[in-house]
């Protein structure tokens, strides 16, 4: 699950930490008994067990270093999210989900046209294209403190009810 989150940079070198922790661990559980069953032996027990603390916490430095800037890159991708607001559309009708108060900011419109025919939503000067039935659309703002108007600016649409209030500020 880690690996998953982590960019391909930082995956690489945790793999690199891990692929030469996993190898030490191998070769000395597995391969060095066979040829010699006295592995690690008295001489060379000390060293054997100072070699397993450096890789171990080479491998958990490993993970709390690139671990720890990709929560720092998840953070600012769920600080986009939350700028991220989903409408949906159908005849005569913008439903927006259920908003508390928004602070003045970038925000992006999801727009899905769940209705039978073209729509599309104007917010403040910004509009996206006609959105086809079934079809989804983005539209980016900078919204200040205000009121704003969400409507639909095919033909008679907003005239029929195709709006929605949003409060910024």
């Amino acid at each position: 699950m880690l690996l998953a989150g982590l960019s391909t940079g930082h995956m690489v070198g945790l793999s690199v930490v891990a692929g030469v922790f996993i190898a030490f661990a191998l070769t000395a559980s597995f391969l060095a008994p066979r040829r010699w069953p006295d592995f690690p032996g008295k001489q060379g027990l000390s060293v054997f067990v100072i070699a397993s603390f450096v890789l171990f916490a080479a491998m958990i430095t490993a993970v709390e270093v690139f671990g720890a800037e990709s929560e720092s890159a998840k953070a600012s991708e769920g600080a986009s999210a939350a700028n991220t607001i989903q409408v949906t559309e159908s005849e005569y009708r913008i439903a927006l989900p259920a908003l508390k108060t928004l602070a003045p900011g970038e925000y992006t419109f999801v727009v899905k046209n769940s209705g039978t025919v073209a729509h599309n939503l104007v917010v403040g000067t910004k509009s996206t294209p006609l959105i086809a039935p079934g079809g989804t659309a983005k539209l980016s703002v900078s919204l200040k403190a205000g009121t704003y108007t969400l409507f639909c600016s095919v033909d008679s649409h907003r005239s029929l009810g195709m709006t929605a209030k949003l409060t910024v500020g």
